[in-house]
């Protein structure tokens, strides 16, 4: 993408009423307003769901279709990509979706103690190598900070096509005794899965199926 264009929808994220963009040190110093009042950004009490590396906020959007009474948050910190959800949530008057444009180790100072009731994973970098381990989305850190923004049912769901991320997640989870809910190696090809798995394909999660790589999904619970 080109300079000129990432500028173009910077510029747009900026008038859309969906998109939420702090600087990190209004998060970090504890002065970001909508920690703990998100219903009233969506002027309704409906529980809120978080999909957090949103990239084009495709996933995002196909919840918010599906679910019209549930509030969606997709989280990302590359703007030129998450434009794109949110010009679709507006041409198509999705009044509950929104895009918040931060860094994903900044989710417990953006949302409040049990203001999130799910959070979705879908298709995050596996970082395979044992030195990027702290940036594996489902590690421990990253687990105990979505623990303390999700409510006491609140659930976690991880759609991946990295058996490596299903396999270690699974594990860290079986290993602190967190419930998991339900675990699918293959969505596609066993029985089972929610509609929201089944229903919803990114333009990447297509692209895996084409080359026949197994689309994984893990539903769990960790208060």
């Amino acid at each position: 993408m080109g300079s000129k264009n990432k500028l173009k929808r910077f510029n747009e994220n900026a008038t859309f009423k969906n998109v939420v963009q702090p600087a990190r040190q209004e998060i970090e110093n504890g002065t970001f307003a909508l920690k703990g009042k998100w219903a009233e950004h969506f002027g309704n009490e409906n529980p809120i769901v978080l999909e957090l590396g949103c990239g084009k906020g495709e996933y995002t959007v196909g919840l918010a279709r599906l679910n019209p009474d549930k509030n969606y948050i997709g989280l990302d910190i590359k703007g030129a990509r998450l434009w794109r959800g949110a010009k679709t949530g507006i041409e198509e008057e999705l009044n509950n979706v929104a895009f918040l444009r931060t860094q994903i180790e900044l989710v417990d100072e953006i949302f409040e103690e049990n203001e999130i009731s799910e959070i979705w994973i879908t298709f995050p970098d596996p970082q395979i190598k044992y030195k990027r381990t702290k940036h594996r989305m489902t590690n421990e850190v990253f687990l105990n900070k979505y623990e303390q923004i999700l409510n006491d049912s609140g659930l976690v769901h991880l759609k991946t096509d990295s058996e490596f991320m299903h396999g270690y997640t699974l594990g860290l989870l079986h290993g602190s005794e967190r419930e998991v809910i339900y675990a699918n190696h293959d969505v596609y090809k066993n029985e089972g899965s929610p509609k929201e798995v089944l229903s919803i394909q990114t333009f990447y999660e297509k692209q895996y199926l084409d080359k026949g790589k197994p689309i994984t999904y893990i539903k769990f619970r960790l208060n």
